[in-house]
């Protein structure tokens, strides 16, 4: 028993001495990596060669030392290390690499491509070190010779794959076309690296389908299709002309995979869905079309509905309320239509302007909500109604105890944006800043860019040392044109322009001036007031073209001079956004819009 006592003392100490040893190690490993990251190559070098020499095996030291040596001009120990490694172990044919490379460093070219040669003809007889010898090349940015590392390792082996890296390489010396090719082949081996594709195509795939990778890609695709016919080619179309705004397009890839296999209509919704959200309702009314005709699913037909209303509410269609109320009458008012009931209350309220019939249509929805995610979304609802009727602070609870209840959650992320919103129209705009503050980071990308929106304009405007900048009044008219008084809106804003003593308080200059030119515009627009609303978008241009709302005015401008006919002025103004605005959110469909208007064919 005494020797056994002992024993475990002995190997528990001996344990203890390996957990410190390398505990130790590790903590030597971080101080040196510290130091090459800072550039402190000779404390680095000290550090490395130390612990090269108690684990020579491991090849992250051996990198680093020699990396060190190199940055230090100690090139001929680098040299000596290599060789006596090579001398000592041969088959690690990878040490070539980096000896040609220290050769390459002092710039002796010859001496560097004999040793690149040795890595590379090695892989003849042994591609098992095809993966380190490619990655060191890339590495080094020796690119050329990196492709044919993995491309000479794959040749002798049929089970390594380096197609990926491969890619990735041609991406980096832009050659499009081969990375492409490459990420293609990658699927067509294995599908599963669909999504793993996807990600990095996206890196070079734009929305503008003139992009000469937009159009290499599809090329691509369209003659793998051709040659070698797969569901997976016209998934990756659909994606791509998702991502060029070309939704129809996606809709026809993604109808002929619906024809092949007619059990998921997921796809199509998802076209449908981003193409109402991008304004594109004939492209989005065809795919919930599709989906209400080749649906069994009572939930799908149903949500197909719903956004086929919020089409006709979007297109003032004259037949909305009898497009609700047929609904209603085939679907009934329950559960499973909450979500059609909201948004009949939102129709109610901001575009039929019956806000007391919305509350009762959202108190009865309330009875029939089973979660707390549909109790939300009636809340919201409820609180917007109240809001439009002036009744801020009931709206504020609503919308706080939705913060609440649902913290996180994206319906908590609007609740805080609404009771921002609600906030600023009340003119407190200091509790506004503070909720706005915090959105501004929304996992949801359209309330962080709401968010931003408000916070910068209440803060680019807000008065300062208690002389009042036209905020509360710009702030006043938004909120007039939440509720629908139009009229009433600019009104309010023409005031603030006329307010002499507002203008004298300033120093004869409101920062917000341009905003209510813009607000004004936008407004009569919605009237159809399209010539006085050009005049307003003047007036900014003239004051400041180079102000932070020049690219909005100049593309507001050309879609103007579009609708009324005048192709001459609306080429001029989507040619200002593409010579003057280059990282204008609108440069994409200037271009489109410019070389349709030209005669161009746009693809």
């Amino acid at each position: 028993m005494k020797h056994f006592f002992f024993l475990i003392l002995f190997i528990a100490s001996s344990f203890s001495v390996a957990q410190n040893i390398q505990q130790a190690t590790q903590n030597e490993y971080l101080l040196a990596e510290n130091y090459y990251r800072e550039g402190e190559y000779e404390k680095a070098t000290q550090l490395f060669k130390k612990l090269y020499e108690k684990t020579p095996f491991n090849t992250t030291y051996l990198g680093r030392l020699i990396t060190c040596y190199q940055e230090t001009d100690r090139f001929k120990e680098a040299e000596n290390l290599l060789k006596a490694r090579i001398k000592s172990n041969a088959s690690q044919v990878y040490l070539y690499v980096y000896l040609g490379y220290n050769y390459e460093r002092q710039q002796q070219k010859e001496q560097a491509k004999i040793n690149y040669d040795l890595a590379l003809n090695s892989l003849d007889k042994n591609a098992a070190y095809g993966g380190i010898i490619g990655r060191l090349f890339k590495d080094y940015n020796l690119l050329d010779n990196a492709i044919l590392a993995y491309e000479k390792a794959m040749e002798k082996n049929k089970n390594a794959n380096y197609s990926f890296q491969i890619a990735q390489i041609y991406g980096e010396k832009g050659d499009f076309k081969q990375m492409f090719e490459s990420y293609i082949n990658l699927v067509d081996k294995n599908e599963q690296y669909f999504s793993l594709v996807q990600r990095y195509a996206s890196k070079y795939i734009t929305d503008d389908s003139e992009n000469e990778a937009n159009i290499l890609f599809r090329k691509t695709l369209l003659r793998k299709s051709v040659s070698n016919p797969k569901d997976v080619w016209n998934m990756l179309l659909s994606w791509l002309f998702a991502q060029q705004k070309d939704y129809k397009k996606a809709f026809i890839q993604e109808k002929a995979l619906y024809q092949r296999n007619s059990t998921d209509l997921s796809s199509i919704f998802m076209i449908g869905k981003i193409a109402f959200e991008n304004k594109n309702f004939d492209a989005s009314t065809e795919c919930f079309h599709f989906i209400k005709e080749h649906s069994n699913s009572k939930e799908e037909i149903i949500d197909a509905n719903l956004y086929l209303s919020k089409i006709a509410v979007a297109t003032k269609n004259p037949e909305t309320e009898a497009l609700f109320q047929s609904l209603f009458k085939e679907f009934g008012k329950n559960t499973s239509t909450i979500k059609l009931q909201v948004a009949y209350a939102d129709f109610l309220t901001f575009s039929a302007n019956k806000p007391e019939e919305a509350k009762k249509v959202l108190q009865e929805a309330i009875g029939y909500a089973s979660s707390k995610f549909d109790k939300a979304r009636i809340k919201l609802k409820l609180g917007d109604v109240l809001v439009f009727t002036g009744k801020f602070n009931k709206a504020l609870i609503y919308f706080s105890q939705i913060q609440t209840q649902l913290k996180n959650h994206e319906l908590a992320q609007e609740a805080r944006f609404k009771v921002a919103q609600t906030s600023y129209f009340k003119g407190d705009f200091t509790w506004a800043k503070a909720q706005l503050k915090v959105l501004k980071g929304s996992t949801t990308q359209l309330i962080a860019n709401d968010a931003v929106d408000l916070f910068l304009i209440i803060s680019d405007n807000e008065p300062l040392d208690s002389i009042p900048s036209g905020l509360k009044e710009y702030a006043q008219a938004e909120l007039l044109a939440y509720q629908n008084k139009d009229n009433e809106a600019i009104k309010v804003l023409n005031s603030v322009l006329e307010n002499q003593t507002l203008k004298e308080l300033n120093g004869g200059f409101l920062p917000i001036t341009n905003n209510i030119y813009f607000k004004i515009a936008k407004l009569q627009i919605k009237q159809k007031k399209y010539e006085e609303a050009i005049l307003n978008f003047a007036k900014i241009i003239a004051t400041d073209n180079q102000g932070f709302l020049t690219d909005d005015v100049y593309y507001e401008m050309a879609e103007l001079y579009n609708f009324l006919g005048n192709t001459e002025k609306a080429q001029e103004y989507y040619q200002k956004i593409i010579f003057e605005q280059p990282s204008s959110i609108y440069l994409v469909e200037a271009r489109k819009k410019y070389r349709k208007l030209r005669g161009d064919k746009v693809q």
